[in-house]
């Protein structure tokens, strides 16, 4: 049968999940489900289309997943605030909407340190990575002492504080 229907318990198994996880993917909408009773049943198709399986036929390409971790020193709250913010909105904006970065920004006041967590797909967190060196980096206005450790703006560059 081409539409075979799954309970939220065999999807749960199929995908490693909790049964509880896979009723709040319904909830939200992330998985598209029938109720029939009191019992939720999932279709084929939509089980490979939450799971980003290729339709028959299709590329069976192999998914690549980078994750990376940027560490910069000398950073203030205040600039790691814009500068996260910065990445972020500019990640998010970028050309890749259906395989979005993950990212995760934190700053450690204390030891004037920030880190920035990225988890997506290779070419997209290349991109992001670009981004960051091109503010950072020896080229980039930031990397050259204006604004890093002064607090100023991400546009600024020193002596324009």
């Amino acid at each position: 049968m081409d539409d075979k229907l799954y309970s939220v318990d065999e999807v749960a198994d199929l995908l490693g999940l909790h049964a509880r996880t896979v009723r709040r993917y319904i909830r939200e909408g992330r998985l598209k489900a029938v109720r029939i009773g009191k019992q939720y049943r999932i279709g084929r198709r939509d089980l490979e289309e939450l799971t980003g399986d290729p339709e028959p036929g299709g590329r069976s390409g192999v998914q690549v997943e980078v994750s990376s971790i940027v560490q910069v020193d000398g950073v203030d709250r205040h600039m790691a605030d814009r500068l996260g913010t910065f990445v972020v909105s500019a990640a998010q904006s970028g050309p890749a909407p259906g395989r979005p970065v993950h990212i995760q920004v934190v700053h450690d006041e204390e030891g004037q340190r920030m880190k920035i967590v990225l988890l997506g797909g290779a070419a997209a967190t290349a991109e992001v990575l670009r981004l960051i060196d091109a503010l950072l980096g020896e080229g980039g206005g930031l990397g050259q002492g204006g604004g890093l450790g002064g607090g100023g703006g991400l546009g600024q560059e020193a002596g324009d504080e």
